[in-house]
């Protein structure tokens, strides 16, 4: 069932869950943007096509907001927002192990291997590597593990994913990335909590949040807004 966070004539925001893919690819399997579509036909009785664009994305294993375009306009305007990095992203992260710094600023050199699809981190300048920076801060502990807020400064692929790795704080369940644990659900421990930005089309600013998830070992921690 959607998980709607937020919604009005222009813009549609879900909290993902894992596994759901937000466009189609080579799986063929059904995704958010059809699921969307059908709740806005069968919600205002549209006749015929659903104009519906997500204007990004999340990993397949990564939950939280996932923002849809209702209209053309909304759509460029959203574009516009992300390309030109005016928006604020918080994300919510639970790593194996304790970061050496409570808060601080990565900057890491993001090369991607296309056959692998993941990307690699390093200190430095890399041939066709692309400069990713993020600011964490870390706000509780629990078992050895540890959680995030972190802000990506950058809109690097699998960025997060590997400059936590590269700081030798993996992401819980994120196998790929050098987690040992597997979740039950395929999920990793990544979720998108919070976006703001100026509405594309009301030209205020609003936040959209998404409650983290409500399983292990999420509940072990308590997130304050």
């Amino acid at each position: 069932m959607l998980d709607i966070v937020y919604e009005d004539n222009h813009i549609i925001a879900v909290n993902k869950e894992p596994g759901d893919l937000v466009q189609g690819d080579k799986t063929g399997d059904k995704t958010l943007l059809d699921e969307v579509k059908n709740y806005i036909k069968k919600k205002y009785d549209k006749p015929g096509d659903v104009f519906l664009n997500p204007v990004h994305r999340l990993d397949r294993p990564v939950t939280g907001i996932v923002i849809f375009a209702r209209t053309s306009k909304a759509l460029t305007r959203l574009n516009e927002i992300f390309k030109n990095r005016q928006i604020e992203k918080e994300y919510l992260a639970i790593t194996e192990g304790r970061p050496k710094d409570f808060e601080a600023t990565l900057v890491h050199y993001i090369v991607k291997d296309e056959q692998t699809n993941m990307v690699k981190a390093y200190d430095k300048e890399k041939k066709g590597g692309k400069r990713a920076e993020l600011t964490y801060e870390m706000v509780g502990e629990m078992n050895e593990k540890s959680l995030l807020k972190v802000w990506p400064l950058t809109g690097r692929p699998h960025q997060i994913r590997a400059q936590l790795k590269k700081m030798g704080c993996p992401i819980l369940g994120d196998t790929k990335y050098g987690s040992m644990y597997k979740m039950d659900d395929r999920s990793i421990c990544l979720h998108c909590h919070k976006m703001s930005f100026i509405h594309p089309v009301k030209k205020e600013k609003i936040t959209i949040r998404a409650p983290k998830p409500e399983t292990y070992p999420w509940l072990e921690f308590f997130v304050e807004d």
